[in-house]
């Protein structure tokens, strides 16, 4: 496979491509399959991960970390924040479970998945 890498200021380059897992998560029957996916995605070059709280329920995130497990450190691991979540303690324990799920101690990027109305007075 041909790698795209993108460089940005001060960090590693990354693949171009990454894998996504909308959907994966969904159904345990499929979960042996979607860690295999991810795997062999691993070991092709794709190694930025996006997940998300929202896919499944953290349903996406376990599978992401049975797949990513022992192979953390070639992981570019992205995961993302509902935006009722996205405030004060709300994010940090969003975070946390996230972290939990995925069996790491860190994320490399951690977005908001849309922009939406929060109050920090609700956190």
């Amino acid at each position: 496979m041909t790698e795209k890498r993108v460089q940005f200021a001060d960090s590693q380059p990354l693949a171009a491509i990454g894998q996504g897992t909308w959907y994966m998560g969904e159904n345990p029957r499929q979960r042996q399959n979607e860690v295999a996916a991810l795997r062999a995605g691993l070991d092709l070059g794709l190694t930025l991960i996006d997940t998300a709280e929202m896919y499944a329920d953290g349903g996406a995130e376990v599978v992401v970390g049975e797949a990513i497990m022992g192979r953390r450190d070639e992981v570019f691991l992205v995961s993302k924040v509902y935006p009722w979540n996205a405030g004060g303690q709300k994010a940090i324990s969003a975070c946390e479970a996230s972290l939990r799920r995925l069996g790491t101690d860190y994320l490399d990027l951690y977005l908001l998945h849309w922009r939406g109305n929060y109050s920090l007075a609700e956190t």
